[in-house]
C-alpha cells in the first residue's frame, strides 16, 4: 500500500473511485496544503512543482469526480474562477479579499442564529446556507497583497 492510499481515513474505493496515482496525489495535496481553497490551476502548478506529470485536463476531471463523490466542495467567489476545498462536517462561512482573492474561513454563532431567525420569521425552515463576505483588506502589512 502506498503512503497515499489511506489518507485520513478516506478510501477512494468505498466512494466508488478507482485508486489511481493522480487521484491520490491530488487528494494528498488538499489534505496537506496550508491553503484550503485551491483552483484547478493552483493544483496543477503545485503538482508541477512537486515534479508530477499530471495534465491539467486530468486535474479538472479528478476535481469534478471528487466533488461529485462529496470529497470536495466547489465555490465560485468573485475572482471568476472556481475554487475547491475539502468537504467538512463543520459549517463555516467565507471572507474573500477583493484585492488578492485570498479566502479566510470563519464561524460566528450570532450570525448563524440570526440567519435561522430571519428564515423562521419569514416562514422558512433553513436547511443550508452559504455566506461569503467580500471585503477590501485594510492590513498595511498584508503578506498576500500583490505588489
Amino acid at each position: 500500500m502506498s503512503k497515499y492510499e489511506d489518507l485520513k481515513g478516506i478510501d477512494l474505493k468505498t466512494i466508488g473511485l478507482k485508486t489511481t496515482l493522480p487521484r491520490l496525489k491530488i487528494l494528498n495535496l488538499f489534505e496537506n496544503s496550508s491553503v484550503r481553497h485551491l483552483s484547478a490551476e493552483d493544483v496543477y502548478k503545485e503538482l508541477l512543482n512537486e515534479g508530477e506529470d499530471i495534465g491539467l485536463a486530468t486535474v479538472y476531471r479528478v476535481l469534478t469526480q471528487f466533488e461529485q463523490a462529496g470529497l470536495l466542495e466547489r465555490h465560485h467567489f468573485e475572482s471568476g474562477k472556481a475554487v475547491f476545498e475539502l468537504s467538512s462536517d463543520s459549517h463555516h462561512d467565507h471572507l474573500v479579499c477583493l484585492q488578492c482573492g485570498r479566502v479566510e474561513e470563519f464561524y460566528d454563532a450570532e450570525i448563524e442564529k440570526r440567519q435561522i431567525k430571519i428564515a423562521k420569521d419569514r416562514g422558512f425552515s433553513l436547511q443550508a446556507h452559504s455566506l461569503s463576505l467580500y471585503a477590501d483588506c485594510t492590513k498595511t502589512d498584508c503578506p498576500h497583497r500583490k505588489l
